[in-house]
């Protein structure tokens, strides 16, 4: 052991150490992250699947009463496909007959805020505004052979997305079929701390069940609430406003922000401003009312964060992964939450942390028990959703 050099003070030894642990930290989660880069096309698929299997596994596990536990799988899959084909097909019909009024709409409002530019308090003339379009133009055509070569870079991430769906899709079939066997099958090399990592894993898939449910239950509430105030207004692409909203709910501050600004934008160059300032009042009154009743009565017992921390998050998987990493971030950072305390060994852990059924992601007729189960731990043959 080298013994300390009594001319380096106590503080600057200390600080010394911290910050070489600090370097090997941030080296090991740099490493990680850019890992994660490389290997996107198969951690992205894999997380979104877990999230939907968190959504459908209480639909797999209620068919799994009246058929076998791949029939049930298939329907859970096709139903779940049916939902989306059809909202889908629901939202390109209003997109198409819809859209050629919003464009009238929309050049009819810029033709407007143009005279008030030349005529309100600003006095602009009517070159400066041309100067500033043809600039723009343009910026457009020196742009133009960039865009150009970027259609041979889209039909690569058409590619890519299309595999990943694809992946996506057997990544979720298997975890609803067979998660409870994957999971014994990962811990099963664990040796003495399986059980702490099987409490770690109950905990996480706890968690996420109830964050994925609860998120899945404040955005279609917030979505109708608002699709119904689009609808009284007049507004023309309710349903596909509806379904940006919808999505924008599950990232938190930051998606619903983006989503109801496109939605005020679109209110403004139909109905004008006074309209837009009120679906805008109303979309910040119903905006506190979820945020303050909704999120914590849905999901508050389960996530409970800071404002900062959700941001913080959200800014972290923006960066390593984007819009999708955004999206998965506040929902990882639950389950880390939740998970490290079972994973420490808590005697007695939170409500938040005590798990009410196993971390299986489907428990399918097919899958083994644990050869080191005890009889106190064993799990009904038919664990309930939340």
């Amino acid at each position: 052991m080298t013994e300390k050099d009594p001319r380096v003070p106590a503080a600057l030894a200390g600080a010394a150490a911290w910050c070489w642990r600090l370097i090997v930290i941030g080296i090991v989660l740099y490493a990680f992250a850019h890992i994660i880069d490389k290997l996107r096309l198969v951690v992205l698929p894999c997380a979104v699947a877990l999230l939907l299997c968190a959504l459908l596994h209480p639909v797999t596990e209620r068919l799994r009463r009246w058929m076998p536990s791949l029939a049930a799988t298939w329907l859970t899959l096709l139903l779940a496909l049916g939902v989306l084909g059809g909202v889908g097909t629901f939202v390109g019909i209003q997109a198409n007959d819809q859209f050629p009024f919003l464009v009238d709409r929309i050049q009819y409002t810029v033709k407007q805020a143009q005279n008030w530019l030349v005529t309100g308090p600003f006095h602009l003339k009517n070159s400066q505004l041309q100067s500033v379009a043809d600039e723009l133009l343009k910026q457009l055509e020196q742009q133009r052979g960039k865009v150009v070569g970027t259609v041979f870079t889209g039909a690569t991430v058409a590619g890519e997305v299309i595999a990943s769906i694809v992946f996506l899709f057997f990544v979720t079939f298997f975890l609803l079929k067979d998660g409870r066997g994957i999971w014994n099958w990962l811990i099963s090399g664990l040796g003495p701390y399986r059980d702490r990592f099987d409490r770690a894993g109950r905990a996480s898939w706890e968690t996420l069940s109830q964050y994925v449910h609860g998120t899945v239950i404040v955005a279609a509430i917030h979505a109708v609430v608002m699709a119904v105030v689009l609808a009284v207004m007049g507004v023309p692409l309710v349903a596909p406003l509806a379904v940006i909203i919808f999505f924008g709910s599950f990232i938190p501050i930051v998606g619903i922000l983006i989503a109801g600004a496109i939605a005020v934008l679109v209110v403004f160059s139909v109905k004008g401003g006074i309209a837009a300032l009120i679906f805008l009042g109303i979309l910040v009154l119903e905006q506190q009312l979820e945020g303050h009743v909704l999120q914590p009565l849905v999901v508050g017992r389960w996530v409970r964060f800071h404002p900062l921390a959700i941001i913080l998050a959200i800014t972290v998987g923006g960066v390593v992964a984007g819009i999708p990493g955004a999206a998965v971030a506040v929902p990882t950072a639950a389950v880390i939450y939740r998970a490290v305390p079972a994973l420490r060994g808590s005697p007695e852990p939170t409500p938040a942390e005590a798990p009410a059924k196993p971390p299986s992601l489907a428990r399918g007729r097919d899958a083994e028990p644990s050869e080191r189960d005890s009889p106190s731990d064993e799990e009904p043959e038919e664990p309930r959703s939340p």
